[in-house]
């Protein structure tokens, strides 16, 4: 054999391989993967029970359990407790729930707030940005509790850059307001808006931040986001 053509050949072939995605990406976006993990998330939310409440849509429910998993396999997340926010909805409905996917359970559903400049009843326009008093979608890991100027607070770290990962330092928490009232929604046809925290009712606030506290998954969802949030999350 001539040894003199066969090694760069060889050479040739072996780059070839390396640039081969790996099994374990291929298997991660063939769609057969991907059909049965819609099909074990759909299993998991017709399993839970929805404890008087409603359950929240499966596209929102699937896009954050995608993440939570995600999230849970790279240690950034601890409990098995998942906080789902659905900014689709209209601001005067109940659009936060609190699941325990141990005990599959919804333990709360309640009114939350958007920021003032994300829109009037319907949150449309997100920002990552300080001052902008606006929303920020994405997922987050719940951290500390702290008494601020808000009275019991929680904050969060956003997970996704350049979604939401400026969260902490713009000071993005959970809090309870007066204004996330339905008292405030009659008043005034419209939930009131915080500077960009998902604000809840003042009399939810202790109950739902002690079970959310230290390294739970928080997802906060928009259609309009949904591609951007699965990429930024794979990636």
């Amino acid at each position: 054999m001539n040894y003199k053509f066969f090694l760069p050949f060889f050479v040739i072939l072996l780059m070839s391989f390396t640039n081969l995605p790996s099994n374990k990406n291929a298997l991660k976006n063939s769609p057969i993967e991907e059909a049965k993990s819609v099909s074990k998330n759909a299993s998991i939310y017709n399993q839970i029970d929805a404890n008087s409440f409603v359950l929240p849509s499966f596209d929102c429910f699937n896009t954050a359990l995608e993440g939570f998993y995600s999230l849970k396999e790279k240690g950034l997340i601890e409990k098995n407790i998942l906080t789902l926010v659905d900014f689709s909805m209209s601001s005067n409905t109940k659009r936060l729930w609190v699941i325990d996917l141990e005990k599959n359970i919804v333990l709360f559903q309640t009114l939350v707030a958007h920021g003032r400049n994300t829109g009037e009843e319907f949150a449309n326009d997100f920002s990552n940005q300080a001052e902008s008093f606006k929303s920020s979608i994405g997922f987050y890991a719940t951290g500390e509790i702290y008494n601020g100027k808000h009275g019991l607070s929680l904050k969060l770290d956003g997970l996704i850059k350049g979604l939401n990962d400026k969260a902490r330092e713009r000071a993005v928490v959970i809090h309870g307001a007066d204004y996330v009232s339905e008292s405030f929604i009659k008043q005034n046809k419209r939930l009131g808006r915080s500077q960009g925290c998902p604000a809840i009712p003042v009399e939810m606030n202790e109950k739902i931040i002690n079970v959310i506290k230290n390294k739970s998954c928080l997802f906060i969802y928009h259609p309009s986001k949904k591609q951007e949030l699965l990429s930024k999350l794979v990636s």
